[in-house]
């Protein structure tokens, strides 16, 4: 079975997570998709198939004889969908010798348009899959479940000998979580890798920094007939608070390795007022000096207005992989070898984001990103190609023959 045909079987299955949930998996519903594959993990073979109650699956395909001591590699991918847009009752498109140009989706009034996405030219002749219009496509991140199935399959029934395979499927990714109760050790893996990115032939291996910033505003609220010399307006606070961050760091004008303060949720009155931010930076320093920021803007504000008035929380939410994959860059050289091998070109660059493999690499599990062969993900403009599906198979049987080989 090719690794599109899978797909569109588990975008089927409405498996988005939720924020500001305490429990994991924060819909139950994602195991719906993890009993599912769990059976057919079992069904290709893989006999210690199982998912434990926080909704994590777990599998391992044991050496092939006489390579037991080579490294043994993971290969990760989410169930879960993100809660940006609707992932239940997803209808794909499928689309036939892709002619490059703009498509119609479905009845909803929607284009996904060259003008938007000008990549779409280079997808010419292959076989597009996109949403009607009406949901995401889900393919962030089950195109990744679908290209470790499919590898999982072509590696039971072929002759490739190979060390030590091991497969894990996370939940809440989305909502930052997937890592949060991922069994390293019983993992098993020395080495990993995520399959969560976008173009087939992308390595990631450096992503954000990061974290969380609310302002909590504390004003006071006297009868505006009154208030002369009195009032302190919780949302003015707010909007003055908003105004010392640089614009320029917003990210609407950021690209590669620039940082940015996103203020991505307001709300207030007189009394109080609440700005949430996330803060992102690719460098350490500069992302400590953001922080900083926040933190003497909180404390002009006090002194300004009187202690109390902004409460300022942090929460930092993972840090950068960089660092925990330079003392291992064989993970990197090696698909770039394989990619050159199949006629492809490597496209290594950082992640505007972050993957679970980010907070795997800081959990001793070394996990850099790679590509799934998917684009726009999390909205109703979501595509990928079933070719692009398939370099992503070869490109991981690529780098388990690689390993063994060493």
């Amino acid at each position: 079975m090719r690794a599109y045909e899978r797909l569109l079987n588990y975008v089927k299955v409405h498996t988005t997570s939720m924020d500001d949930q305490e429990q994991i998996p924060s819909t139950e519903r994602q195991f719906d998709l993890a009993k599912q594959l769990v059976e057919e993990l079992k069904a290709l073979g893989v006999a210690d198939a199982r998912v434990d109650e926080h909704c994590y699956v777990y599998g391992t395909i044991p050496a092939t004889k006489g390579y037991e001591e080579k490294a043994s590699l993971g290969f990760i991918a989410h169930m879960d969908t993100a809660p940006d847009f609707s992932g239940e009752h997803v209808q794909p498109q499928i689309i036939e010798q892709y002619d490059g140009g703009d498509v119609r989706l479905g009845e909803s009034g929607r284009v996904l348009s060259v003008e938007n996405f000008p990549h779409l030219k280079s997808l010419k002749g292959r076989t597009l899959i996109t949403t009607d219009g009406t949901t995401l496509l889900g393919a962030d991140d089950k195109a990744g479940i679908a290209i470790i199935m499919t590898m999982v399959e072509q590696l039971m029934n072929g002759s490739q000998p190979h060390g030590k395979v091991c497969i894990g499927f996370t939940p809440d990714e989305e909502v930052g979580r997937g890592a949060d109760l991922f069994d390293v050790k019983g993992f098993g893996a020395e080495y990993a890798y995520t399959l969560d990115g976008g173009i087939e032939t992308e390595i990631v291996y450096e992503n954000f920094n990061a974290c969380s910033a609310d302002f909590e505003i504390h004003g006071v609220n006297i009868h505006p007939g009154e208030a002369k010399n009195r009032m302190v307006n919780a949302s003015i606070v707010a909007f003055e608070i908003d105004g010392y961050l640089p614009a320029w760091e917003r990210p609407e004008h950021t690209e590669m390795y620039e940082g940015f303060y996103h203020l991505i949720e307001m709300s207030g009155n007189v009394e109080q007022a609440k700005l949430s931010y996330i803060v992102r930076d690719h460098d350490a320093a500069c992302f400590a000096a953001k922080k900083n920021t926040l933190r003497l803007i909180e404390k002009t504000i006090n002194e300004k207005y009187g202690e109390g008035t902004a409460v300022l929380t942090i929460t930092d939410s993972y840090e950068n992989m960089a660092s925990q994959i330079a003392p291992c860059m064989h993970l990197i050289d090696l698909a770039k070898e394989v990619m050159g091998e199949l006629g492809l070109t490597p496209e290594v660059s950082p992640i505007r984001g972050g993957t679970d493999g980010a907070r795997l690499s800081f959990m001793g599990l070394p996990c850099p990103n790679l590509g799934t062969g998917g684009h726009a993900f999390h909205g109703p403009y979501e595509h990928i190609t079933a070719e692009g599906m398939d370099s992503a198979v070869q490109i991981v049987l690529g780098i388990i023959g690689k390993y063994a080989a060493r």
